[in-house]
């Protein structure tokens, strides 16, 4: 893999950058710190710069977020609402309330949230599913997309040329970061779902003791 897209650089300079980093944000298994630090090392023997490298990347990012932003769109709120209302709803004791209460999270949160997402690992392109479910305006989504984005892609295309040659090992360490990042993120999943459901527990709990008094 990751070969075939230090050829596909190679071969197409910053329309490979574009393309890969667009396909990345679509499919977030794919490495784009691979794309982005390599890019950065081509910037030190080709005629490539970290300007155009920084601009191929971060509209590469755009079109794959903007692509996961209308699946949400196609995933609304009132769809999901009628999936929890059937059986899955009841298997996973989720309640039309509850997508309420995260869509209106979103709407508060969701500029924050888009923005941060950005540095981490696969939630950087899987955050703009939920915006788009929660229909987050389109310029706001892009302001806070673009903006995270440009760092991000700024931050490992700079390193990759500063290191130049060593930019592999510099890889090794955002690999770890990514490691970190996602058992991290696991770790939280768990906590929450583990929250969510003692507190639909006590919730429950409660009425049946109010109906008995």
């Amino acid at each position: 893999m990751q070969e075939l897209m230090i050829q596909l650089m190679g071969q197409f300079g910053y329309i490979g950058v574009f393309l890969l980093i667009a396909i990345e944000n679509i499919f977030p298994p794919i490495p784009s710190e691979v794309v982005l630090l390599f890019g950065g090392f081509m910037t030190t023997y080709t005629e490539l710069n970290i300007v155009g490298m920084v601009i191929a990347s971060t509209l590469g990012s755009l079109l794959g977020a903007i692509v996961l932003y209308y699946i949400g769109r196609i995933l609304n709120k009132e769809r999901l609402k009628k999936i929890v209302s059937g059986k899955i709803g009841k298997v996973l004791r989720i309640k039309n309330e509850d997508i309420d209460k995260a869509d209106h999270w979103f709407d508060t949160k969701g500029n924050k949230t888009v923005f941060f997402c950005r540095f981490i690992p696969i939630v950087r392109s899987l955050i703009s599913i939920p915006a788009g479910m929660s229909q987050m305006p389109m310029g706001k989504f892009l302001l806070y997309t673009t903006s995270g984005s440009v760092i991000w892609n700024t931050v490992l295309v700079v390193a990759g040329n500063l290191v130049g040659e060593k930019w592999e090992d510099i890889l090794q360490i955002f690999s770890d970061y990514s490691h970190i990042t996602l058992v991290v993120l696991i770790i939280i999943f768990i906590i929450g779902v583990v929250w969510f459901y003692r507190s639909k527990s006590k919730k429950v709990k409660a009425k049946k003791n109010d109906m008995q008094e």
